[in-house]
């Protein structure tokens, strides 16, 4: 009796401490899922109520009524699809020029650097030391009529003395590829770098040349790092409006710009909070598509 009173303790015990070790993954994750819900879900709650607010006839500035006018969503694209489009052709031309620079500087990195590896990954992340504002700002000065590649450019005989880069697509494009390079550096050198060098080696065994090599081993091994790249360049290139305000002039204002000024100027958060989810919703719908044409849904 005493063996069987000895036994039933013991086995009761393991089971008990199963079932209080289950609630440690939901206890860790709580406040992740607290943060989540107060600071993610909440607004969006609150944001897609607004996108369908109108205003009261003879209501003062920024008093609106909820009235399920989903009009709203219709009449803000309409209204604004030039600078809505614009958006997403500038963010596509720095993803474009950002992963052209950032594929050989992180292939460099991962394969031929050497020791110097470490210094050039912190030299990678070091414009994250100064603030967004500030990097945009500072490009101001590189580009102006006065600075040092409008200065060198205007030596040339075929180039005009009239020429500026500031207040143009360009300073614009060339503002959001620089400001978001390190998001596409990043995870290409996280990619590059574990890839096997046998495998390389294995490549040139088999008779294939260099370019070869590359083209069939290391892009396709290397391909999550660029699907990743281009998702963290593209999605907030397309929703950003610094860039646009301090580089650009009002020909090249971005969505960003519209929905910044519809809140804080205008205050009119019905077609903000509309462009907003609209703006959303297109981004979601591009990287979906994009991902499962590469195959790559893992990364989702």
């Amino acid at each position: 009796m005493a063996f069987l009173h000895t036994a039933t303790g013991t086995s009761s015990g393991p089971k008990s401490g199963i079932k209080s070790k289950s609630w440690t993954p939901y206890l860790l994750l709580a406040p992740g899922i607290i943060w989540l819900i107060t600071f993610f879900i909440f607004p969006i709650i609150s944001l897609a109520s607004t996108s369908t607010m109108v205003r009261p006839e003879g209501a003062q500035i920024g008093t609106y009524v909820q009235e399920l006018r989903f009009q709203n969503y219709i009449d803000a694209f309409q209204a604004n699809q030039e600078q809505y489009v614009r958006s997403f052709v500038y963010a596509a031309l720095a993803t474009i020029l950002a992963l052209a620079i950032a594929y050989p500087l992180a292939y460099m990195i991962a394969f031929k650097s050497g020791k110097y590896r470490n210094i050039l990954l912190v030299l990678v992340v070091a414009p994250f030391f100064t603030s967004f504002l500030l990097r945009t700002v500072a490009w101001t000065q590189i580009l102006g009529d006065e600075g040092p590649i409008v200065s060198t450019l205007k030596l040339l005989p075929f180039v005009d003395e009239s020429m500026r880069l500031t207040s143009t697509p360009f300073a614009v494009v060339s503002g959001l590829t620089y400001n978001f390079l390190p998001f596409m550096t990043l995870p290409l050198y996280a990619s590059l770098e574990r890839i096997d060098p046998r495998t390389l080696e294995a490549s040139g065994d088999l008779y294939a040349n260099a370019f070869t090599t590359f083209r069939k081993v290391t892009v396709p091994l290397s391909l999550p790092g660029v699907v990743a790249g281009t998702l963290l360049t593209f999605i907030p290139a397309a929703g950003d409006y610094i860039n646009a305000a301090i580089l650009g002039n009002p020909n090249t204002r971005m969505i960003g710009n519209v929905i910044e000024s519809r809140f804080f100027a205008v205050v009119d958060y019905p077609t903000a909070a509309a462009l907003s989810f609209t703006l959303m919703a297109t981004i979601l719908i591009l990287v979906t598509l994009y991902i499962r044409r590469t195959k790559t849904d893992e990364l989702v």
